[in-house]
């Protein structure tokens, strides 16, 4: 395949227009996102694509959107950012895409609702505390990728059924052409090289297409889990375009494995018995090119990067509720699986749900990383939060405590119950951000009316659905009571 840049290296309005008429794109895809995390779109003939088009915007209706207005205050606006233009890689006419922002289209004002204004809002409010001008997020999201995927739920059944190639539950399988083996084991599959391996191909497809849409490819590998998990990995960048690119990077993963007759999801725990999948989150503060995370402190940190690590460890529990929003998200954060369950931080021990890497002794590689967040999240939301945490630990200069550099699954349970533990379900985690919410109120970032909004959707779509249901285990468990 092809490699070419399908992205125009100047980021303005007349670099945007002049990328499309030089690539022949007959069709303009505009893109945002609802406020559970994912991505809309409509689609305009090229024709519509103009210097005006930027200030008018395009109009659409926001009654229909999870989480969105209501049908009296329907009408909507979506104003594009030139500086996300790229074609799509995969629709058949050339496509160019537009990520955009969404205002109201009487007062010409952000739409609070707009998981991307949100991160736009916390950039700007980083800056007038005088912390820091940048904040930089390098996250690492985990996904399976499964060859069938069946599901169903009705009055009367409930189940799923996964499937995948490499599942360590197929060694016995009859299969068309027989069984060639080289199935990752549970647990077993970070790092063999194929044939055990089967994904790399496919993987390196995702990684270079990702090149092409403007990010910095940095590796790929097989991840722990047998059946097929996975990780790609992109550098970093500012904390708006950061979450554009995890959008970026899942609309890559979903549509190449479907070209190889595969499906992905980034679901945190689709497999019972082996690890889930996470989205560890590196970030630093810069203020005027200078790393303000670098330090002579602990594993080589400043004092206000461990502020800001004390920041999000007080906050770690309503964090959850944005950072590990699904109630799948609580069947990962369990012992065992390294799942980062125990609320400390330690340098390089991935038991820690902050570790400090290993990262040399230049001062811009220092960074710390927050191993709780799931890719389940929507990215603007997550690491807004994790901004905003970070930022309320420096400014009130919040101790973290001592570090902990022993093994935390391999405590003793005297020494264990002294380490507060991640939240054990959505529903605690949302209980905690009703009760520690204001630090996300600061600046205006969050307003009220969208954690009120966040709090009931999730309660009620997912909480209570769950909760409504008969789980297939509890016919295991109760049938024949």
């Amino acid at each position: 395949m092809a490699h070419d840049p399908l992205h125009p290296t100047g980021k303005t309005i007349a670099d945007v227009l002049d990328f499309a008429r030089k690539r022949g794109c007959t069709m303009l895809d505009i893109r945002f996102m609802d406020l559970p995390g994912l991505w809309q779109h409509y689609t305009f003939p090229i024709r519509r694509l103009s210097v005006e088009c930027f200030e008018e915007g395009f109009p659409f209706d926001g009654s229909s959107l999870r989480g969105w207005q209501k049908i009296n205050e329907s009408d909507m606006l979506a104003l594009p950012d030139p500086a996300t233009a790229f074609i799509d890689p995969f629709m058949k006419e050339p496509t160019l895409v537009l990520i955009a922002n969404v205002v109201d289209p009487i007062e010409r004002t952000p739409y609070p609702r707009d998981p991307r204004n949100i991160a736009r809002r916390v950039e700007t409010y980083l800056k007038s505390t005088g912390i820091g001008d940048t904040i930089f997020f390098g996250p690492e999201a985990e996904f399976f990728i499964f060859d069938n995927v069946r599901f169903s739920q009705g009055i009367n059944h409930g189940y799923y059924y996964l499937d995948s190639k490499e599942g360590a539950w197929n060694t016995g399988a009859e299969e068309v052409g027989g069984n060639l083996a080289y199935k990752p084991r549970v647990k077993g599959g970070y790092f063999p090289v194929p044939p055990m391996d089967s994904l790399h191909d496919i993987r390196t497809e995702m990684l270079l297409t990702l090149g092409q849409l403007g990010m910095t490819p940095e590796l790929h590998h097989h991840e722990v889990a047998t059946g097929g998990q996975c990780e790609l990995s992109i550098k970093f960048d500012t904390l708006t375009r950061a979450a554009d690119n995890i959008m970026m990077y899942k609309y890559v993963v979903k549509n190449v494995s479907r070209a190889h007759g595969k499906t992905a999801t980034f679901m945190p725990k689709p497999l019972f018995g082996d690890n889930g999948s996470g989205m560890h989150c590196h970030s630093s503060i810069w203020k005027d090119k200078k790393n303000t995370y670098a330090g002579d402190g602990y594993a080589g940190l400043s004092q206000t990067a461990i502020y800001a690590i004390g920041g999000i460890l007080k906050h770690a529990h309503a964090l959850c509720a944005i950072t590990n929003p699904t109630t799948n998200s609580y069947h990962r954060l369990v012992p065992g699986y390294e799942a980062p369950v125990n609320l400390a931080y330690s340098g390089r021990n991935r038991s820690a749900c902050v570790r400090i890497p290993l990262a040399g002794d230049s001062p811009a590689a220092k960074r710390f990383e927050y191993r709780i967040p799931d890719p389940s999240c929507n990215p603007y939301l997550a690491f807004a939060a994790i901004t905003m945490a970070s930022i309320d630990g420096i400014q009130n200069k919040i101790d973290p405590g001592k570090a902990m550099d022993k093994d935390l699954y391999d405590l003793p349970p005297e020494e264990l119950k002294e380490i507060p533990q991640a939240p054990g379900s959505l529903e605690q985690s949302l209980r905690a951000l009703e009760k520690d919410h204001a630090f996300l109120l600061k600046g205006d970032v969050f307003s009220q009316d969208v954690i009120n909004e966040w709090i009931s959707y999730k309660m009620k779509h997912e909480v209570d659905a769950m909760r409504f249901r008969p789980h297939p285990h509890e016919f295991e468990l109760y049938f024949d009571i």
